[in-house]
């Protein structure tokens, strides 16, 4: 069993929380964060299976920008925050 790191970004969207996997570009959603999160891992796992069925796991991971340090697949990204910022538009 090796373990991926990786990162959700959920936001709430009307009635529903969107769920995004940036580094692997999934998502998922639920009626709660935790649901939208959980829905996520699933989509990630399957993906996982799948593409290791075929033989192109390590090519998904690798263009990822993945890499493997002995049971732990991570990236060398780390995110260090996510900020709402205010961008003024004078052309419209």
């Amino acid at each position: 069993m090796r373990d991926l790191i990786t990162t959700a970004e959920i936001w709430k969207e009307g009635g529903m929380y969107t769920s995004y996997c940036a580094e692997l570009d999934m998502a998922s959603c639920g009626h709660t964060p935790e649901e939208a999160r959980k829905n996520l891992e699933e989509v990630i796992t399957i993906q996982l299976e799948e593409t290791a069925k075929l033989g192109t796991l390590d090519d998904l991971l690798r263009e990822s920008g993945y890499s493997r340090h002995g049971d732990i697949i991570k990236t060398g990204k780390k995110i260090v925050c996510f900020e709402e910022i205010t961008i003024p538009i004078s052309v419209m």
